[in-house]
């Protein structure tokens, strides 16, 4: 019997079962894009997962694991003690995982992996929420979103990745976002020859979760940089560079209009939103100027 063998260009097949406009998938296809063949990835339950594939089945074409919600750096850095005892030191291990299996139910592993200065490259895909499990609120939801736990809007901020990481004092760490897609493959191969633990932090729109139109996936992630919603920077050994510097910061209200999670708030709590954002992205500049400046 003749085999037909259904080849796809790059490392990630071309059918993905992802929903429509999903801010994850462009992230994976992206990231793969930047990287070779030479990666080892593990994945943990979530959105992310459907790349895993089931049984025999994958997306993928590089080899991968996929563990539990909260252990994903944990065998990463089992991955890369391996590698290393076996002199393989040019083999990128990667992680893949959402806010949930980073700032929540994973953080003591990746804070562990990075206390450890184990040499992994970490990747924080964040669509704000569980999406997976039924849009639940993390503690990376923003002030005010709702969610199916937080239906009122979520009545705290959410936790800053990016200088939790800076805190473990590991040489690389980096925000990227979807609507900059040149910018995030720059970061990750400059996060792969890091000698030692490096993270990235991607902002990735959820039309399911946040109720937004497919097509404005874009869109809703440049507006996120546009009105201070989320800072575009990385930090190098130390070293800080913000990589775009908004002189003047558009109102919140062109972002919150295109997603039905901020439906629920009157003018009042939009004007608060709006102050709310200000102040944050005024305190976030302040901290990596400062930082700069060190």
């Amino acid at each position: 019997m003749l085999e037909i063998r259904h080849e796809t260009e790059g490392l990630v097949s071309k059918g993905v079962s992802a929903c429509a406009g999903c801010g994850l998938e462009i992230v994976m296809r992206n990231v793969m894009e930047a990287l070779d063949e030479d990666v080892i990835v593990v994945i943990p339950p979530g959105c992310s997962a459907l790349f895993s594939g089931f049984g025999a089945e994958t997306n993928l074409k590089i080899p991968g694991y996929q563990g539990n919600l909260e252990n994903t750096a944990a065998s990463a850095s089992g991955i890369r003690t391996a590698l290393d005892a076996k002199g393989n030191t040019h083999t990128t291990v990667l992680c893949f995982a959402g806010d949930g299996a980073t700032a929540d139910i994973g953080l003591q592993s990746v804070s562990g992996a990075f206390e450890r200065q184990d040499r992994i490259l970490y990747l924080c895909y964040d669509n704000e929420a569980y999406m997976n499990t039924g849009i639940q609120g993390s503690s990376s939801t923003p002030y005010m979103a709702s969610t199916t736990t937080t239906p009122g809007g979520k009545k705290t901020g959410r936790k800053d990745l990016g200088q939790i990481a800076i805190a473990h004092n590991i040489p690389y760490v980096a925000t990227a976002a979807v609507h900059n897609l040149p910018d995030l493959k720059r970061k990750v191969k400059k996060a792969r020859q890091t000698q030692g633990p490096a993270f990235l932090h991607v902002y990735a729109p959820c039309p399911t979760g946040w109720r937004s139109a497919p097509e404005k996936t874009i869109e809703i992630s440049r507006l996120a940089e546009q009105t201070g919603c989320w800072v575009l920077y990385e930090y190098v050994d130390g070293e800080v560079n913000v990589n775009s510097k908004i002189n003047e910061l558009k109102p919140v209200e062109k972002y919150l209009c295109l997603q039905g999670r901020f439906r629920h708030l009157g003018a009042e709590q939009r004007e608060e939103f709006q102050r709310y954002v200000e102040k944050s992205h005024c305190e976030t500049m302040r901290r990596l100027e400062f930082m700069s400046r060190r």
